[in-house]
């Protein structure tokens, strides 16, 4: 086995205080108004963490067949869409989520046996020509 060496960073407490400080960095750094872990609960889509926390609360959900984290992953939109109204997979979609999504960026979680588990996502109300400059090439 390889040692981890991890000297930029203290270990997080639990799963929790990770997935807090992970979208808490991601806000800080990429931008977007709200970032989530989400859990795909058929047929619906459950926000586990997000940050800031009131914008989006954890156990929001919304129907998983008109949310955007399902188009990305089932390859009909892309991973990271600064102005969604341009991007033909996601102009149409009305997610329920209290504001409409004008820029968004997701990756799957996807489980050891290949089954997703949920998505890493932000959004914003604002569309955002270009947003996290030098970061994006991250998430494509």
């Amino acid at each position: 086995m390889v040692a981890l060496v991890v000297d930029d960073v203290l270990p997080f407490a639990d799963w929790p205080a990770a997935a807090r400080a992970s979208l808490s960095f991601l806000h800080r750094t990429v931008g977007l108004d709200g970032w989530m872990v989400t859990h795909l609960e058929q047929p619906r889509q459950v926000v586990l963490r997000s940050h800031p926390q009131e914008l989006i609360p954890s156990g929001t959900s919304v129907p998983w067949d008109r949310s955007f984290c399902r188009s990305m992953v089932s390859g009909a939109g892309p991973r990271v869409a600064t102005v969604a109204a341009a991007t033909p997979a996601y102009r149409d979609l009305q997610t329920g989520l209290p504001q409409r999504v004008a820029a968004y960026i997701g990756v799957p979680l996807v489980t050891r046996d290949g089954e997703v588990f949920g998505t890493l996502c932000g959004v914003s109300a604002r569309a955002s020509p270009a947003p996290c400059p030098g970061t994006c090439r991250w998430w494509r």
